[in-house]
């Protein structure tokens, strides 16, 4: 088995995987939503606080299973610095106590083995990943064969709408709360711009959208044309996705297609690229909601086929990165 550690940002979560099935044995996480939602988003140095609390709390409850383990695996980039060394620190005191290898991963490509949790991989794939952090398209091949062909030149999908709720006083995350919102609203009420609609770029951008609706909040006569202005905004932010889906369709067919990370629970955006995809006849994969966000049991997923790819690291040399991409 392979016990799997995520600290990247405001999840703290350890999981354990069997190697030879798959399966998920064990997998527990703990949220500071909570705590950081009076802020509006989260507070790095907070985080490493909470995670150094939390994390101990989930490695008691998996002791029973450490005479089974053959390696343990960590996040290890990108993400919070302060958060990331938490996990880190822990992962390299597990390798060295229990005298098994350790593997560092990039929890970018956990998004994309969540699709795969307790199953087989099935490659080839465009993946869109949507988060609090990033925002791009993604060709996958392999565990090792992955090139991104799109991204955001600024604020990220899921980023925005933590802000736009920040805006409204919603709190922490926002993606939920304006979702919700968003439901009894008009998506036509506030024509906000399509972002990069005249560019021929394949690249996203949430920074100019952001702005425009932090202006309509400004006018707004009431907290009543919020949930107009939730939709409004949730329209568009999607459209400015699929625009530029459709324009990168035009060179490439896409056949299978996934959609990852934290943001892809949206349920409007999973509508409209289903809709997106009817005329190619591709087939969408989604991860199961539960492991839309960040979790250990993706990274433990990634750590099986690293470890059948012996693609360990030396406790030496195994450090964090922040800021790293796939």
């Amino acid at each position: 088995m392979i016990l799997s550690i995520e600290s990247s940002c405001d999840d703290s979560a350890i999981s354990i995987t069997e190697i030879e099935t798959n399966k998920l044995i064990f997998h527990k996480k703990i949220s500071q939503e909570i705590e950081h939602s009076i802020y509006g988003g989260v507070v790095p140095e907070l985080a490493a606080r909470l995670h150094a609390q939390a994390l101990p709390k989930i490695l008691e409850q998996t002791q029973p299973y450490f005479d089974k383990l053959k390696a343990v695996a960590v996040t290890s980039s990108p993400g919070l610095a302060v958060t990331l060394v938490e996990g880190v620190t822990m992962a390299k005191a597990i390798a060295v106590a229990l005298d098994i290898p350790i593997i560092g991963v990039n929890h970018l490509i956990g998004h994309v083995y969540s699709l795969f949790i307790e199953k087989e991989t099935k490659f080839p794939l465009t993946v869109l990943l949507v988060s609090g952090g990033h925002t791009q398209v993604m060709e996958v091949k392999s565990l090792t064969d992955i090139k991104t062909v799109a991204k955001s030149m600024d604020d990220s999908f899921g980023e925005s709408f933590d802000k736009v709720a920040k805006m409204m006083g919603l709190g922490y995350p926002g993606g939920p709360l304006i979702q919700e919102l968003a439901k009894d609203g008009d998506r036509k009420k506030h024509n906000f711009t399509i972002p990069l609609s005249q560019s021929p770029k394949i690249a996203f951008s949430y920074s100019g959208l952001k702005n425009a609706v932090r202006l309509a909040i400004e006018k707004a006569e009431s907290k009543d044309e919020y949930k107009n202005i939730a939709a409004s905004f949730e329209h568009i932010a999607t459209a400015h996705l699929l625009q530029k889906l459709k324009k990168y369709f035009k060179t490439v067919t896409p056949q299978t297609f996934a959609i990852v990370g934290g943001a892809s629970a949206n349920l409007y955006l999973r509508s409209q690229i289903e809709e997106l995809l009817k005329p190619y006849k591709a087939e969408l994969l989604l991860s199961e909601l539960k492991y839309c966000s960040d979790n250990a049991a993706m990274i433990g997923r990634v750590a099986v086929e690293m470890y059948k790819e012996g693609m360990f690291s030396s406790l030496e040399d195994l450090d964090i990165s922040p800021k790293s991409e796939v």
